[in-house]
Order: C-alpha cells, then structure tokens, then sequence
C-alpha cells in the first residue's frame, strides 16, 4: 500500500521506515507499523490519537530515529490500518499488545508515548501481561480517562448539559469534514490547536485529519464519548510523564492534572502555555525531549527489574 499524502516536505513529512511490517490483533485485524532507527538502539514505541496516523508523529520520528530504534503504527481504522467493526478500548489494548509482542524481543523494554487516544490505549492496556513486560515508561500527550465531553470546552459556553450535548453533536457529526480549505483549517485550528500554531503545523494536522474516513471518526467518536477509564490508572505502575496544553479545548489540563494526582508513579506533568490539544505537532521539540529523558532514565530496566511503586512528585 503507498504511503498516504498528507504533507509532501518539511519537517511534517512522513519519514520513510527502515522496515515495515503488519502486527495482527486478537480479533485478527492487520495493524500497519512502521520501524524507524538502528535496531540495535533503545527503543520508543508510539501510539496516535483519534483521526491521526503514523505521520502525526512524523516531527518525533525524524528526531529520534537517528539513534533510537522507533516503533508507529496505525490504529484499527486509521491511515494504513483497515477498518473493524470491533471499535472499544479492550481492542486498542489488543492492538498495542500485538505491536509490542510483533516488535520487541521477548522481556525487551520500550519507552511508549502516546497521544490523545493513543494515551486512552496505554491506560487500557496497563494491567495487561503483553504491556508489562515490555514497557520501561510512557509519555501521556494531551490525554484524559473520561468525562471528555463533558470537559471539553470546544463549545464556549457554562459547564453543563447543555454544552455536553451541543459537544457530543460536534465530535460524533457524521458529516465528511471534505477537502482542507481555508475555513477547514481555521475550524481545525480552533478545535484542536492553539492560536498560536503555525501555519504549516495546521495544514500537517489538517491533512492528517481529514484523510480519516468519515464512518472511522464517528465510530470511534462514540468510544471516546463514553471512554470510563478511571479505575485504570493505578494498573500504570511504571515511571509516566504527562504533556498538556494549556489551550487544549478537547482534553483540557483538568485531565492531566487528574492524571498527575493518580499516577503511581509520576515522574513530571508539563502545562504548556498557548499550546493546543496537538501537543507532538505544536511543541514537538518538548514532547522528544521528554521522550528522551525517559529513555535515559528509565529504558534501560531489563526484565527483572522491580516495577517502582512509590509515587514521586510531579
């Protein structure tokens, strides 16, 4: 399957993989991923949100790969990744542990970062044996465990049903979002990115988004708008740092702050001010350097390590 369009050139452009190759799930879905870097180099394994793909991460990827061994792939539904009717949280899980099992060696340790949805994977993933075995530490990007509707400030108006309502309408809409226009990247630039965001970090993540398929933004649209993964939180007993921005209106910092209070074991939350909820693509130079920090502190743990389990200050 060719690559997908989204940005031709630049520092947005999707890097060409060292090897690609398919992980197949539990439910048998074929899940596109892509190996970047030596393989003999640490490795970071990274999980996109909901209407992105492997080339949202491809600032992290340019970076990193020069002397980390990174791990992208697409969700179920999402840029190389078929669609399945199967759309919850226990298959993102199955996803993210057939990625881990499909490229890692067995007991080989990876720092995993994920964004938005890609967050929502890791948290439902915690518990599961696949997930421990292979993860040193992770990287939450602009990511909540429920009540995303009803904290979503998208809509400018007074917590309450109202505005959950007139949310949840926006963010299930079936309607097709069509090609990028002007006015498609200014509504793409309120919703999900800060008033600051360069135009060529718009026009990346307004082709990204808009190459989702309709049927996939709205299915996964209703998980997200039940997405209850509170009680998961306590399951992530390995070192996670938290990245939020302060202008995000689809997971506002209330989320990592939450986050932060319930880690086990926090090892840093950052609020960055003006940025919006596409924190690897406004701030990508913050979000690879903590992805590196936690591959130098802690993506060296071999399988015999204890998991830490005294919380420490954000």
């Amino acid at each position: 399957m060719s690559r997908p369009g989204h940005v031709a050139a630049g520092p947005y452009a999707p890097p060409v993989p060292a090897r690609a190759l398919t992980a197949v799930s539990a439910d048998g879905t074929r899940l596109h991923v892509e190996v970047h870097g030596p393989d003999d180099a640490p490795a970071v394994v990274l999980s996109h949100g909901w209407t992105c793909s492997t080339a949202f991460w491809a600032a992290q990827i340019r970076d990193l790969a020069a002397d980390h061994r990174v791990v992208a792939y697409d969700q179920r539904g999402h840029g190389r990744t078929p669609a399945s009717p199967a759309c919850t949280t226990d298959a993102l899980a199955d996803d993210l542990e057939a990625v881990l099992a499909a490229t890692l060696a067995p007991g080989e340790k990876a720092v995993i970062a994920g964004h938005s949805m890609g967050g929502m994977t890791i948290l439902a993933a915690a518990a599961r044996p696949g997930f421990r075995e292979h993860a040193a530490a992770v990287l939450l990007c602009s990511t909540g465990s429920s009540r995303l509707v009803a904290e979503s400030t998208v809509v400018p108006l007074r917590p309450g049903p109202l505005r959950t309502g007139l949310t949840r309408r926006i963010l299930g809409s079936r309607a097709p979002l069509g090609p990028v226009t002007p006015v498609a990247r200014r509504i793409l630039r309120y919703g999900t990115m800060g008033p600051g965001a360069a135009p060529h970090m718009v026009e990346a993540c307004a082709r990204i988004v808009h190459g989702c398929p309709t049927r996939v933004r709205h299915a996964w649209s209703k998980v997200l708008d039940t997405l209850e993964l509170d009680h998961n939180i306590g399951e992530l007993r390995v070192p996670t740092a938290v990245v939020v921005g302060t202008a995000d209106r689809l997971t506002p910092p209330v989320h990592a702050r939450s986050l932060i209070a319930a880690l086990p074991v926090c090892v840093g939350g950052t609020e960055l001010t003006g940025v919006g909820h596409m924190t690897p693509v406004e701030a990508p130079e913050v979000v690879t350097a903590r992805i590196r920090e936690l591959v130098t502190g802690y993506g060296a743990r071999t399988t015999g390590s204890t998991d830490v389990t005294i919380k420490e200050g954000a």
